[in-house]
């Protein structure tokens, strides 16, 4: 789908990506990550990683169906193999397995990395707004995008607040309902687009 008018706007389109996106970006998820990487580096700087991490979504939103068409790829394609990946990572909260493994590596720009990237904008995000691409319209996925960037950054600023209401036992409760969310969304992103492709 195209177009970036106002008169696309809908908002059922705008929560359903936006649910899928912070369910995908998993920001309350990765918080014993976040935590540990600000008590390692002594802080985070919340701005530039919301930033940056909403820089690479824009540019993978925007070139990412060129780089597509340069390989000899059409969205749905992408969509249909997006959706797996999705549906894994659903797997993955549910289950509590790890079948993407994080570069452990240290860095001394821990907001860049691995903050911003992978844990933010890592594959699992970037693969989720092209799949999306071909299902919703432009203009409600940027939307959806700007809601889950300010959800990061208000995330990022209160990381010690949050790790004191929620708990390990409320982190693990949304993740798995987020999940839950995740595989139905890739089960109709693949139903979708494996329609189209008949």
């Amino acid at each position: 789908m195209t177009g970036f008018g106002l008169s696309k706007t809908d908002f059922s389109e705008i929560v359903t990506v936006s649910f899928t996106l912070f369910a995908v970006i998993d920001v309350l998820g990765s918080l014993p990550v976040i935590i540990s990487i600000k008590k390692k580096s002594g802080d985070i700087n919340a701005l530039l990683a919301t930033v940056v991490s909403g820089g690479l979504m824009l540019l993978f939103f925007l070139v990412g169906k060129q780089m597509l068409e340069f390989m000899g790829l059409d969205i749905k394609s992408f969509a249909i193999a997006g959706s797996i990946v999705i549906f894994i990572l659903g797997l993955e909260m549910i289950l509590g397995l790890e079948f993407f493994k994080p570069d452990k590596e240290e860095s001394k720009t821990s907001t860049l990395v691995p903050v911003a990237f992978p844990l933010i904008a890592g594959s699992g995000t970037l693969t989720t707004v092209m799949s999306l691409k071909a299902a919703y319209e432009n203009y409600n996925i940027l939307i959806a995008i700007l809601i889950n960037l300010v959800i990061i950054y208000i995330t990022l600023r209160s990381v010690n607040f949050l790790e004191r209401i929620l708990g390990p036992s409320g982190i693990a409760v949304i993740r798995k309902f987020f999940g839950v969310i995740l595989l139905a969304i890739a089960v109709k992103i693949f139903r979708n687009n494996i329609g189209v492709m008949r």
